[in-house]
């Protein structure tokens, strides 16, 4: 079936609009069109609404993501609509105007694009026009930047009744090519597409360019001595060292997955002397705070303050916080509110370090971040021309605890086992260790590809997933800074650490007078000083963060089992084996688990074997390399060859949540070697 060019401007129009960020934020806005088309029952013409359906993306959007309406419908619903106490209502509805099948399903802002006179209208969210829709005098400021190009509209909550509003005020101004919409954003129309935009874009362009000629040069106050920026490592150190407490903290209610970001909107924002107060006044924008929480816990120490000081301060804070948040809740909830979702905080302010943001995924985490930096750059236009003045705080919880949005959020999905969670492989760029980091992303973890080689690293992150999902870091697990290093930038991508397997390994097969001090050094450097390397840096952030978590050795039947020409490999396998045993004793009462797997002669796909050892090992066993792996299948019990996936589905069993009461096991992963038993 052919696009209507109506939906393929739309679209079109969407993408360059979304694709800007001084446009609109992820997700924020929606934009519509209007046309006929021929009615497949009646063989008649059908004024059709094209919009942008719930939940979607102006930046991404494509024709499934649009709501399709008949407009005869749509605007009969005037006519039964019973008044703004009961405008809820009107979503239902919205699904007795829908026209054909499939398409996404329509937003609260449906019926502002189909009561509006105008063929293409598009809603955005463009910091510089909210910064004159929250500004003390916004309609005052509205006529003296636009004139009678722009008009006004009073705060209203999105839904059927402003719709009716903004009909209503572009009849009466006939001459207005959009308006401003107070503590909200900015809605814009034409008779085509290409006027629409050039509209919003003429508004946007037009406000920012007013803040700049017309706004205080230092809007947000001078800056705090002491509260400057930290040079650029000391900063990331310090937010590093601070991570897992944060997200400790940010997941007392349910988990969280953290994001941390240190742009110079935010580090000049926490430096200046206005910061606490504008912090306190929360966000304005419905987009805004339905991500960032109504406002955001703020450090009240310089960055030079010592770290136990820091975290002292910040469980303070995050128990005032959290006391703060039930009393906001408790002063406007209803009978019929929804229970209060969790009283952490979504946004914390370091001064001098940077912002850390949190959410039930790393994309919704940073997303959080993106948009409190949105609230930053409104605060900063409005109290640069007058004075920041968001919607009142029962307005704020309105729209948070609304029923609609409770609905959406109960049609989310139900998240994947390992959602939340955060693990590094090391490793990780090929066999076992690449097989445990997709199986773990594809459960719904964040997953850290750590691996001697960084280029390969990078290259297996970024066939797992994009930046939200994995990210691929440099470490040799011998050296105890590289292994810290790495564990700093897996807690600053993804806020902490829950998962580790200790994965990394090399193989010298060698009879015991031909093994070398320099062979057996290298082989215990690498796997049994490594692991312990790994596990130490890893209990460290779990325990900090207090939300138990998972180690997981990639061992070997070898730690069992006495075969020949093997006493460095074997031996170093029997110290790993015993790593989990000491370490499941001393780290249970942190409700760290510390399991392992033992396979047995995992050859295709493997970096170890591919490296030299499978045929040193094809040479012991007096067969061709290439059918070593079948060799080892025959002498197991089920005959069957033990691929890296299968290593992989034993570490998802032990981590999954199926075995929450389980800790220092072995799980053998070898198709059956009796000798291997464990006794």
């Amino acid at each position: 079936m052919r696009t209507h060019p109506a939906v393929a401007d739309l679209v079109a129009r969407s993408n360059r609009l979304g694709a800007d960020p001084k446009n609109t934020n992820y997700a924020g806005g929606n934009a519509s069109a209007k046309g006929t088309t021929t009615d497949p029952v009646t063989g008649s013409d059908v004024e059709l609404l094209w919009v942008k359906g719930s939940g979607g993306d102006l930046g991404t959007l494509t024709e499934k993501g649009l709501a399709v309406l008949r407009l005869d419908r749509m605007r009969a619903l005037v006519d039964v609509y019973p008044g703004v106490e009961r405008e809820d209502e009107m979503v239902a509805a919205f699904d007795f105007c829908l026209h054909g099948k499939g398409g996404a399903a329509p937003s609260i802002d449906t019926a502002m694009h189909g009561l509006v006179d105008a063929a293409h209208v598009d809603h955005l969210h463009p910091d510089a026009g909210i910064a004159i829709a929250t500004a003390a005098d916004g309609e005052a400021l509205t006529k003296q930047v636009f004139g009678d190009a722009v008009a006004w509209v009073p705060w209203r909550r999105p839904g059927f009744q402003l719709g009716l509003d903004i009909a209503r005020i572009k009849a009466e101004n006939p001459g207005a090519i959009g308006v401003v919409l107070g503590g909200h954003g900015i809605t814009a129309w034409g008779d085509t597409s290409e006027e629409c935009v050039a509209n919003s874009l003429r508004i946007i362009t037009t406000a920012q360019e007013y803040i700049d000629a017309n706004g205080a040069a230092e809007p947000f106050g001078p800056v705090l001595p002491g509260y400057e920026p930290l040079p650029e490592a000391e900063r990331r150190r310090s937010a590093a060292a601070l991570a897992p407490l944060l997200r400790g903290l940010a997941s007392t209610d349910r988990p969280q997955v953290g994001h941390f970001t240190d742009s110079d909107v935010v580090l000049d924002f926490v430096s200046r002397e206005k910061h606490p107060a504008l912090a306190e006044l929360g966000t304005s924008c419905p987009d805004h705070f339905l991500r960032t929480k109504v406002k955001p816990m703020v450090l009240d120490l310089p960055p030079t303050a010592p770290l136990e000081d820091v975290k002292a301060r910040l469980r303070e804070l995050h128990e005032a916080y959290r006391a703060d948040y039930a009393a906001y809740y408790d002063r406007h909830a209803s009978a019929d509110s929804p229970a209060m979702r969790g009283a952490d905080p979504a946004i914390v302010l370091v001064p001098g370090v940077g912002m850390f943001s949190y959410g039930a995924n790393k994309q919704t985490a940073r997303v959080a971040g993106e948009f409190y930096v949105n609230a930053i750059n409104v605060m900063r236009g409005a109290e640069a021309l007058s004075t920041y003045a968001p919607i009142d705080e029962a307005e704020k919880f309105r729209i948070e605890y609304w029923s609609l949005e409770e609905a959406k959020l109960q049609r989310m999905p139900k998240p994947k086992p390992l959602a939340t969670r955060v693990a590094l492989v090391t490793g990780a760029a090929s066999g076992i260790g690449l097989a445990t980091a997709r199986r773990l992303a594809a459960e719904g973890a964040c997953v850290v590809v750590a691996d001697l080689d960084l280029e390969k690293a990078t290259e297996a992150a970024k066939e797992i997933g994009s930046a939200d999902v994995a990210v691929g870091v440099a470490a040799d697990v011998s050296d105890a800074e590289q292994v810290a290093a790495a564990m700093r930038e897996a807690v600053l991508a993804f806020g902490g650490v829950d998962l580790v397997v200790n994965n990394a390994g090399l193989s010298i097969s060698k009879p015991l007078l031909e093994t070398t001090e320099k062979d057996w050094d290298l082989q215990h450097d690498v796997m049994a000083k490594g692991s312990f390397l790994v596990s130490r840096e890893a209990a460290r952030i779990m325990i900090e963060q207090g939300m138990g978590g998972d180690i997981v050795y990639i061992s070997s039947k070898n730690s069992l089992f006495a075969g020949p020409n093997n006493v460095a490999y074997g031996a170093t396998k029997a110290d790993q084996a015993h790593q989990v045993r000491l370490l499941a004793a001393e780290l249970g009462e942190h409700q760290i688990r510390v399991n392992g797997v033992n396979p047995d002669g995992v050859v295709r796909g493997s970096g170890i074997f591919a490296g030299g050892w499978g045929a040193k090992r094809a040479a012991v066993y007096g067969v061709p390399e290439d059918e070593l792996g079948a060799y080892y299948a025959q002498r197991t019990l089920l005959k069957r060859e033990v691929l890296p996936e299968h290593c992989a589905d034993a570490v998802f069993a032990l981590a999954g949540g199926e075995l929450s009461r389980t800790t220092g096991l072995h799980v053998p992963v070898d198709s059956g070697v009796a000798a291997a038993f464990l006794r």
